[in-house]
């Protein structure tokens, strides 16, 4: 099997973690299995490895400009110590990639990538950074990256680190927080659509790190999740996954996250296209569907109405906090409205389906 370690490889390694190759990473899929990750993650506490995210800094008295210019949300309107999501966009609307931006001050920012995109965003940072004062850095081999996850998140943080750091509000962070000792960066984020905390470290220090919150979660209920358990909790919040519901062809309007494409701000890469998307009328969206009939559908099976197709699957499986089948779908505008009946082709059979409203599971 090809691919990168983690620094945590061993460990998952020594819980039994299955390992598969992904985005260039040999990463854990599942220890006790996804349901049951999946399932504690939703109701207790679960720990991911995700040392594999990429690291760019951004630095510079320009650098506020910089990302103004790369990115589609309202970077100036962050706060120090704030994180916004952002798609970031090629000229013709196309998502080049979907990332956290972290402001430390306007003149000092961190962008978290996705794992198989961090070479070409790296390199699409550096071919637009011409005209300004600001030098780049990708820094994704020294940071370590866990997410702990779930109701019983801050329980478990809180047994480690000060009082304050667990009152941080959503898609804020705390950097130089002390766990033993070692020094942390801690944000209230995640893609599980739970409550809970991204904490980066230095990549040596992970190990410890993941040791030690393991151990405070004891207690808790806290297992280690694998990759399957994040695919299936991210797929119930419907948050999209670069290079299914998001990609080069897929805009950020179509995908149904227009709330991060601020197209009132000063230009933007991609700003043209994605205005005239908008003006003119999509020509395609990504839709929630329910699998009504006896199947399970799986990415970029064809979808049906009245016998033509009108579009794929971009992510299809079971939903185990709703105890049915669902999909996500990329559909022709046309025919995107809530409660069309429609079909999937589920290995060369049509099965009956529905589109549904988005998110599937919105936590209490």
């Amino acid at each position: 099997m090809k691919g990168k370690k983690t620094p945590l490889y061993e460990t998952h390694v020594a819980l039994g973690g299955k390992i598969v190759e992904f985005g260039g990473w040999q990463m854990p899929v599942q220890y006790s299995g996804i349901i049951e990750e999946h399932n504690t993650v939703r109701n207790k506490v679960g720990l991911f490895d995700v040392s594999h995210m990429g690291e760019i800094w951004v630095e510079g008295k320009e650098a506020l400009d910089y990302l103004q210019h790369l990115l589609t949300n309202d970077i100036a309107i962050m706060r120090e110590g704030e994180t916004k999501y952002s798609p970031m966009c090629n000229f013709e609307g196309g998502t080049i990639d979907d990332l956290l931006v972290y402001k430390f001050n306007e003149e000092l920012y961190l962008l978290v990538v996705n794992a198989a995109n961090i070479e070409k965003d790296y390199a699409w940072m550096e071919q637009n950074i011409a005209k300004f004062e600001v030098t780049i850095s990708n820094k994704s081999d020294e940071i370590g990256q866990v997410a702990l996850q779930g109701p019983n998140a801050t329980a478990v943080l809180s047994k480690l680190v000060p009082a304050e750091v667990t009152t941080l509000k959503y898609y804020h962070f705390i950097p130089g927080v002390l766990i033993n000792g070692k020094k942390t960066l801690i944000s209230r984020t995640g893609y599980t659509g739970e409550d809970g905390y991204e904490i980066y470290c230095m990549a040596e220090d992970v190990t410890t790190l993941w040791a030690e919150l393991m151990e405070a979660g004891q207690e808790y209920g806290i297992l280690p999740a694998g990759l399957g358990a994040r695919d299936t909790l991210r797929f119930e919040a419907c948050l999209p996954l670069y290079g299914h519901e998001l990609s080069e062809t897929i805009t950020p309007l179509m995908a149904g996250i227009g709330f991060a494409v601020k197209l009132d701000k000063a230009d933007f890469i991609g700003k043209a296209a994605l205005k005239k998307q908008k003006t003119e009328g999509l020509k395609q969206k990504v839709m929630g569907a329910e699998i009504t009939g006896r199947g399970i559908a799986r990415a970029e099976y064809p979808v049906k109405a009245a016998g033509e197709v009108i579009g794929y699957v971009t992510t299809g499986s079971p939903a185990p906090t709703l105890g049915k089948n669902m999909a996500l779908v990329l559909v022709q505008a046309a025919c995107a409205e809530i409660g069309k009946a429609i079909t999937v082709e589920i290995r060369g059979k049509e099965v009956d389906a529905v589109l549904v409203g988005k998110p599937f599971y919105k936590r209490k």
